[in-house]
């Protein structure tokens, strides 16, 4: 362990075997920042919660199945879009590159690229950083399937995960952030994202950005209020994780799902909805929250992009764009970066 690892302790090394390791802050950790979180954004005016607290175990898993109703089209189309990398990544990597993933889920994509890998490689290193524990199960899942990967997981925040990569050593990555993750950010927030993963690269880093297109919305909205109610669950799962780990007691009988296109800001809103004046009780945050009939809790953003925005965007923030790839219908876009 180099001195940067050892020096942090605010996490605890888990070895499970010769190819899979990963590192976790430890539960105090996690438990105060979640309560704190909690209590200082439904203790406003314009009450919400952060969407990176969707993904729970339960909360996963239902993402998973988001991915895989007809009205989603942002996964599979991202996937038509990742499988023309098998013959046209390698020319911008080789076999001295390591790949780090920003909130990998059930790496349902991330063998795509990892296909890519290794079949340029050897040993093929990957970093996934997740905010979930699914991170460990998929991890020994891909270990079944790949003779020659060695996983080092990081169970944190993006911020937190990059902050223990830096300086990690002098290893080339690949980051790659897929999905439309990052127009849950707001434009502010979004811009400082990227300047953070800006400072962490070195000379020779990429990174990869999936980054969701302005289109139809009839066709945003219907993706994001699915027939099936499997968005519905997967925004109530909140209050129900909030209930689990802090001690709260939200009815999710009285709360309903609530999405909207929003064209002049170019974002999907998602809230939670208030079916009736009520009090809630969330005892780890010293919290008595009252809401009124009607009253919209804020849990996401997704926000949408033209392309001229994505360049302008990637370029303020110190990036130099060496490809884009684009989905026939123009739904969806891959962007890959260096840092300038």
């Amino acid at each position: 362990m180099n001195k940067t690892l050892q020096k942090n302790l605010d996490y605890k090394k888990y070895v499970i075997d010769s190819k899979l390791q990963y590192f976790k802050p430890h539960a105090s950790k996690i438990e105060k920042t979640f309560a704190e979180e909690i209590s200082f954004s439904l203790n406003r005016d314009s009450k919400y919660i952060s969407p990176k607290f969707f993904y729970d175990k339960k909360g996963s898993d239902l993402f998973e199945k988001i991915c895989s109703l007809p009205e989603y089209y942002p996964t599979r189309t991202e996937i038509s879009i990742l499988k023309k990398l098998w013959s046209e990544l390698p020319p911008f990597i080789d076999d001295t590159f390591r790949l780090v993933e920003l909130g990998s889920g059930a790496s349902v994509k991330t063998r795509l690229i990892l296909d890519v890998f290794t079949n340029l490689q050897k040993t093929t290193e990957y970093f996934p950083i997740d905010i979930s524990e699914i991170l460990a199960e998929s991890s020994e899942k891909l270990l079944e399937d790949y003779d020659s990967l060695h996983i080092t997981g990081i169970i944190d925040t993006y911020q937190g995960g990059l902050e223990f990569l830096k300086n990690y050593d002098d290893k080339k990555n690949l980051i790659i952030f897929l999905g439309s993750s990052f127009g849950n950010f707001s434009p502010s927030d979004g811009k400082n994202f990227l300047q953070k993963i800006n400072s962490t690269m070195k000379s020779g880093d990429l990174f990869l950005i999936g980054l969701d297109l302005v289109k139809d919305s009839k066709i945003l909205e219907s993706a994001y209020n699915d027939a099936q109610g499997i968005t519905a669950q997967f925004n109530l799962n909140v209050l129900s994780r909030i209930n689990d780990e802090l001690d709260a007691d939200f009815d999710l009988n009285n709360f309903s799902h609530y999405s909207i296109y929003n064209k002049e800001d170019q974002r999907i809103e998602m809230y939670l909805k208030s079916l009736v004046n009520q009090s809630v009780i969330i005892s780890k945050s010293n919290l008595l929250l009252g809401l009124k009939k009607d009253e919209l809790i804020h849990t996401e953003h997704s926000h949408k992009f033209t392309l001229d925005q994505i360049q302008k965007l990637l370029t303020s923030t110190g990036f130099k764009i060496n490809h884009t790839w684009l989905d026939e219908k123009t739904h969806f876009s891959l962007t890959l970066v260096s840092k300038v």
